[in-house]
């Protein structure tokens, strides 16, 4: 599958140079990890059907108490559920991080695995999570694909599909493998700011001239 030819590292990172300019709080994770791959790993957890905001501001708390993977290994289920309330489905996620802990421990000497499968191994990692931590946390050619770069890449017309798990790998064939690590935070924080759901901006959209605006009605 041919890949695309007017996507190129300059553009992405004119992208989220715009994106960071208007607040887009995705770049508000990269602050708060500092390059901590078991933070990037939990952040990415708790992160699913929840705002950037709220898992960060649980992260933090979860943190302050936790400093590590050995601590959280032998945490209480119910301390965590406290830290981690108002996050979506936070009393299933408490279980999770307590038990990829200790996995963690067990089979990878206490570190986060820079493998595709050895993620998906461990509780409550999925394929979009085992992607972006591939991608954010190891700079590695992944792709993460959460309901921003679903919906942007559709809208964009680069791919046409009804799943994320089929945007996935469609997108990893035609993007290409070099600008891979930062694709899930360009069309994240683009989402956030400028590519919103119902009504966009395209008028100040650095990615206008190549968008086909597929489903797009009104815009401003």
């Amino acid at each position: 599958m041919q890949k695309i030819t007017w996507l190129t590292a300059p553009l992405l990172e004119k992208v989220m140079r715009e994106a960071k300019s208007r607040g887009a709080g995705v770049f508000k994770i990269s602050s708060f990890t500092k390059g901590d791959k078991f933070k990037s790993l939990v952040f990415t957890v708790l992160s699913a059907r929840t705002k950037d905001e709220t898992t960060l501001a649980a992260c933090k708390r979860l943190f302050s108490k936790y400093k590590g993977v050995r601590e959280l290994a032998n945490a209480e289920p119910k301390d965590v559920e406290k830290l981690l309330y108002g996050v979506g489905f936070f009393t299933v996620k408490s279980k999770h991080i307590i038990a990829l802990s200790r996995r963690l421990l067990a089979d990878f000497n206490g570190r986060v695995p820079a493998d595709f499968e050895a993620l998906l191994s461990l509780p409550g990692v999925g394929r979009k999570t085992a992607n972006v931590v591939l991608a954010h946390a190891f700079g590695l050619p992944a792709i993460g694909v959460d309901v921003h770069v679903h919906r942007i890449s559709n809208r964009l017309g680069i791919v046409r599909t009804k799943k994320p798990e089929d945007t996935e790998r469609k997108l990893v064939q035609i993007v290409p493998e070099s600008l891979q690590p930062v694709f899930n935070i360009a069309l994240v924080s683009h989402g956030q700011t400028t590519c919103l759901p119902r009504t966009p901006f395209c008028s100040r959209c650095v990615l206008y001239e190549y968008c086909r605006r597929a489903g797009v009605g009104k815009s401003l």
